[in-house]
């Protein structure tokens, strides 16, 4: 009997990009609203963040905390609107492009615990303590979905750095470990 193999996935074989679709990233406007809405986003779920601790800790400042969590909401949505516009252009598809599959996914996860938290906010549902651990599950998600993004945008960097010493390495024949014959 022989041993079955498993073929690996091609996406994770390829680079991230390949020069067209890197050339419609970088042209795109939506890479740089992308850049600002991150950022964004994360200093606004480090201020929701510190109110909602702050509530649990002293039972202070409800209303704030969750105004801060609706924002976060907000920005959220904005992102994963303008990225799938984004991923649209770049790769021709507005979710589950094949470099960005597994983020797509737990993107979703992070979305529906979002929405889940303006849905029993809005209709009243759920305790304040309840609310707030739905709002700290859905941090999780948010947190572990941008360590995604971030190793994603690693090995954008670290592809394109390579092509770009390959690039040298062939327009002047010399090799990348710099030994000379």
């Amino acid at each position: 009997m022989t041993a079955m193999r498993i073929p690996k996935p091609s996406a994770s074989s390829r680079a991230l990009y390949t020069q067209e679709e890197r050339r419609r990233r970088d042209e795109s406007v939506w890479t740089l609203v992308q850049g600002i809405l991150a950022p964004v986003q994360f200093l606004v779920f480090l201020v929701s963040l510190g109110l909602i601790l702050r509530f649990l800790a002293t039972g202070e400042g409800l209303f704030a905390a969750q105004v801060s969590i609706v924002v976060k909401t907000l920005t959220l949505y904005a992102i994963m609107v303008t990225g799938s516009i984004w991923e649209k252009q770049v790769f021709g598809r507005y979710l589950f492009a094949d470099p960005f599959f597994w983020e797509d996914v737990f993107s979703i996860l992070v979305l529906a615990l979002h929405t889940a938290y303006l849905i029993a906010l809005f209709t009243g549902s759920m305790t304040s303590g309840g609310l707030m651990a739905l709002a700290l599950a859905a941090y999780v998600t948010y947190v572990i979905n941008a360590g995604q993004f971030l190793w994603k945008l690693r090995l954008a960097r670290l592809d394109q750095a390579g092509k770009a010493n390959a690039a040298v390495t062939l327009a002047d024949g010399s090799s990348l470990s710099g030994s000379a014959s």
